[in-house]
């Protein structure tokens, strides 16, 4: 019978003992289109100290509102990776810290992404010789990413009709300066870039 009581104790501390949880919400904003961001996938990782793995708690998506929310176990990580995707828009992933949550309240992280666009940089010698020489750089424009296209500076010889295309982000200015080598035909070319589709830049020298 003190073996029933004492096994019924130990059952109803055990019991008791609730494992805290972290709640972490937001909503995810379209930059380009200035709008709360609808059914893109949210996905939630965690690292542990001293591990380079990165393990997934969970995936959702957004609402209409482009609100997210998850509940998790509150452990031992060091640190949680917030990935944000949808197709047409620029992934993103955010990192928060373990000592940055509370188990008090709701965690409240509100990010953005920009929709994709593209630009044609079209260029045309329209009276070629051997010898021509154009070059160009970037001005304005997205970098830093798998699609970008080079910042330094480039380089188009003799007869060309050609059509270079770069990502960017939707509803950005997307600018290069160029210079027809030997000549005083220089200028910096601009546009500003469609969410969703590619917009071109015509060059004719």
């Amino acid at each position: 019978m003190r073996f029933f009581y004492l096994l019924l104790f130990i059952c109803s501390v055990s019991c008791s003992k609730k494992i805290s949880k972290f709640t972490l919400s937001g909503t995810i904003r379209d930059s380009s289109l200035d709008e709360n961001l609808s059914n893109a996938t949210i996905s939630i990782y965690k690292k542990l100290q001293g591990n380079s793995f990165e393990t997934l708690i969970g995936t959702s998506s957004t609402n209409s509102q482009g609100q997210y929310s998850f509940t998790f176990d509150r452990d031992k990580s060091e640190k949680y990776i917030l990935k944000i995707s949808k197709d047409k828009y620029f992934s993103t992933e955010e990192t928060i810290l373990f000592t940055s949550l509370t188990i008090e309240g709701n965690n409240i992280r509100n990010y953005s992404t920009t929709a994709k666009s593209w630009v044609k940089l079209h260029f045309k010698n329209i009276d070629a010789k051997p010898e021509d020489q154009l070059r160009y750089m970037k001005q304005e424009g997205k970098v830093s990413c798998d699609e970008c296209c080079p910042i330094d500076y480039q380089y188009i010889y003799g007869s060309a009709d050609t059509s270079i295309y770069c990502i960017n982000d939707g509803n950005t200015s997307y600018s290069y300066i160029y210079a027809v080598i030997g000549t005083s035909n220089q200028a910096i070319k601009s546009v500003k870039t469609i969410p969703f589709d590619t917009t071109e830049i015509y060059l004719e020298y």
